[in-house]
């Protein structure tokens, strides 16, 4: 646990080689990795987001970031102020991608529509997990689990009860550890041309998560 703190400034660059190089088929991936470095810059400005890096020492010494997580307490007010404070530069650094790949642009029309759906209906639930990932030779070593840990207990310390996460019906690797934790499946959606569920967990409920806190307060 030691080996993990909160995202900061310096870090973004790296994060977004990361992001593309495992999830460059994703919406954000496929604008690139200068997109990708600006959005987490704004990110990080956000008293909404909530980001964690795992590091190790290398051969050298260096500390180095071997993997990260993403959440907020409140995803769709978190997105609309990053995209209003920074749509000229976001925008600009979106368009090669765009360009390189234009069906991108109808995506990202139906993105503002994401949280509701996603969302189960008729629930209220601000605090999600967004983006996970690890460098491969740590898949096995249960290092994700530490870090979600660490997301879960920051939430719990901030009052929030309930966190979703949506993922790929078809991701088996997000469903088996999803549910291993406790999540249960509460909403199926299709959305961009993928059929999707929502998971929820009880963060009150779980015996795994503490009320702790390592982030920056809001």
């Amino acid at each position: 646990m030691d080996r993990i703190r909160a995202i900061e400034h310096r870090d973004c660059d790296h994060l977004a080689q990361m992001h593309q190089n495992a999830m460059g088929n994703s919406l954000w991936g496929r604008l690139g990795r200068r997109f990708l470095r600006e959005l987490y810059r704004g990110l990080v400005d956000s008293p909404y987001f909530l980001g964690f890096v795992y590091e190790e020492r290398d051969e050298n010494g260096e500390q180095q970031i071997m993997g990260f997580i993403a959440g907020s307490t409140d995803t769709e007010t978190m997105y609309r102020g990053v995209f209003q404070r920074r749509w000229a530069l976001l925008g600009t650094m979106a368009v090669p991608g765009i360009i390189k790949r234009p069906l991108v642009l109808i995506r990202l029309f139906q993105t503002p529509k994401y949280s509701k759906v996603s969302t189960p209906p008729g629930s209220d639930i601000p605090g999600e997990s967004l983006f996970c990932s690890f460098a491969p030779e740590l898949r096995g070593k249960r290092i994700s689990g530490h870090i979600n840990k660490v997301l879960f207990d920051e939430l719990l310390a901030r009052g929030h009860t309930e966190i979703k996460v949506s993922t790929e019906t078809t991701n088996e690797g997000a469903n088996r550890q999803l549910t291993s934790w406790g999540f249960e499946a509460i909403h199926h959606f299709h959305f961009y041309g993928k059929d999707m569920v929502t998971y929820v967990l009880n963060l009150t409920e779980s015996d795994r998560v503490q009320p702790r806190s390592l982030h920056r307060a809001v």
